[in-house]
């Protein structure tokens, strides 16, 4: 129920624990409003970010002598042991904080005192939120990347288990041309490559360090930004401070590889939900990532690929969310930025968790071979391979491919498959067709014909699977 609005006013019992802007107010603002405008429960994944580019921050202010040396060492040292409480527990997160910048300042200034207090010499919310951000991303989007990596090694070891089982290949959802299995998963490596190739490349327009932009002109203080990126791992500094506190190109830029990767698991999990139907039959998942029904005790449902799939609007969302709200803004600073962080760190979650167990369940998942190959006889999935049995003895293919539509309407006239069509019917349709014909457009005889690089022939795709296990070597050693 919705808590009634009264008119109480906050207070600020205390300087340490007061609103980091509140320096010309005198009254406290009221306790909805502190309500409507916290972040700390957002924003306090970055507790650990913040510490160390606060410490960054005071060694570089001991540095360039804005503080002594002593003060500099009593607030880097302090830090780090409100680092080592948050971590053990020691120390909790006080949710009444505005946000985790301002938590971690009023506990420090609570042990230090005045020296406390000059932590934020030289720098504003607006690029220390900036910098915490960039901070946090490039802590844990390698994990996002190493997840796709183990989740590509999971497709190539299955692949390589089934580069001989044929499984019928689909252009609007009809019997097309026959494939592999093998083949049919590499295409899921690839593009899950290219997810891994964008999210790397995105990290590489965060390694920029925003602090010492201020609120958005810099420092009159003699501030060494390169100092703070060193230490902190940034490959440099970012050119433009009004640029630098009202950029959210890279949680856009994020949240879009986010959705690209989510829409490649979602098709995945499309063809699963098919699959797995008793129509198809192609595979079988594991119990252990499957459900069942509360009132039909046969059923079997796949509900956690139409889970990821379903949850791709959630991140889908979240862009849109973010471009919103980008789109009008002046520069450089607005509030409305304080809103990117739970869009980006809710897809962020998302997408994590879908890799995380679309892996396990196709890791433990069973293919029906059988099924899958009783699926590339009839459909005429072989007809392109008549048309290319008579290209090669002369014929132009324009009318090779109207010789093989022939056949096929003979087939269907006649109720059987192509393969299965009397000699004299097929050699009614064109004079270049022989006997020879009929070991040419087996399923198997197709996909071996296909060898064509990239194709589906077993050794082009034993190729693509060592191609596939370079990668996740040279992925997993960059990492």
């Amino acid at each position: 129920m919705a808590k009634d609005i009264g008119n109480s006013h906050g207070t600020m019992t205390s300087d340490n624990h007061a609103a980091l802007w509140h320096g010309r107010f005198e009254q406290g603002p009221d306790a909805w409003a502190v309500e409507f405008e916290t972040s700390i429960y957002v924003d306090e994944r970055m507790a650990f970010d913040d510490i160390n580019g606060s410490i960054a921050h005071a060694r570089m202010l001991g540095e360039t002598g804005i503080l002594t040396k002593e003060e500099s060492r009593q607030i880097t040292d302090e830090l780090a042991v409100i680092k080592k409480d948050l971590e053990s527990g020691k120390l909790k997160i006080d949710y009444s904080a505005e946000d985790i910048h301002s938590f971690i300042e009023a506990e420090l200034t609570d042990r230090l005192g005045d020296t406390g207090r000059k932590l934020h010499t030289g720098r504003s919310r607006n690029d220390q939120i900036a910098l915490d951000e960039r901070l946090y991303l490039k802590r844990t989007i390698p994990d996002l990347c190493d997840r796709i990596v183990t989740l590509i090694e999971a497709l190539v070891r299955t692949a390589e288990k089934h580069t001989d089982d044929l499984i019928p290949g689909y252009t609007h959802m009809q019997h097309a041309q026959p494939v592999t299995l093998a083949h049919h998963l590499c295409a899921w490596a690839w593009s899950l490559v290219r997810d891994w190739k964008r999210l790397q490349d995105a990290l590489k327009r965060i390694d920029e360090s925003p602090l010492g932009s201020g609120a958005l002109a810099g420092s009159g203080l003699p501030l060494d930004r390169k100092s703070v990126a060193d230490q902190l791992g940034f490959s440099g500094v970012t050119d433009n401070s009004l640029d630098s506190v009202s950029d959210r190109d890279y949680c856009i830029e994020l949240v879009s590889d986010f959705s690209l990767l989510q829409m490649h698991l979602s098709r995945f999990c499309e063809e699963i939900v098919l699959w797995s139907t008793t129509e198809f039959s192609f595979v079988d998942l594991s119990e252990k990532w499957s459900t069942g029904s509360s009132i039909m005790p046969q059923k079997k449902n796949p509900d956690f690929a139409e889970l990821i799939r379903g949850r791709t609007g959630k991140i889908y969302g979240d862009l849109v969310s973010l471009l919103t709200m980008m789109k009008g803004l002046p520069l450089s600073y607005d509030r409305d930025l304080q809103e990117d962080k739970e869009p980006l760190f809710d897809a962020f979650d998302c997408v994590l968790g879908n890799v995380t167990v679309f892996t396990y369940m196709i890791s433990s998942a069973h293919w029906n071979t059988g099924r899958m190959a009783a699926g590339c006889r009839g459909g005429f999935l072989n007809a392109t391979d008549v048309a290319d049995y008579l290209v090669r003895k002369g014929m132009p293919f324009r009318t090779a491919h109207g010789v093989a539509a022939a056949a096929v309407r003979k087939a269907i006239e006649l109720n059987c498959s192509l393969e299965e069509l009397p000699p004299d019917q097929f050699k009614a349709c064109s004079p270049l067709i022989d006997d020879d014909i009929y070991t040419l457009i087996t399923p198997e005889a197709c996909v071996e014909a296909r060898k064509t690089d990239g194709g589906p022939a077993p050794q082009q795709v034993l190729k693509q699977i060592g191609t596939l296990q370079k990668f996740c070597t040279t992925a997993r050693s960059a990492g």
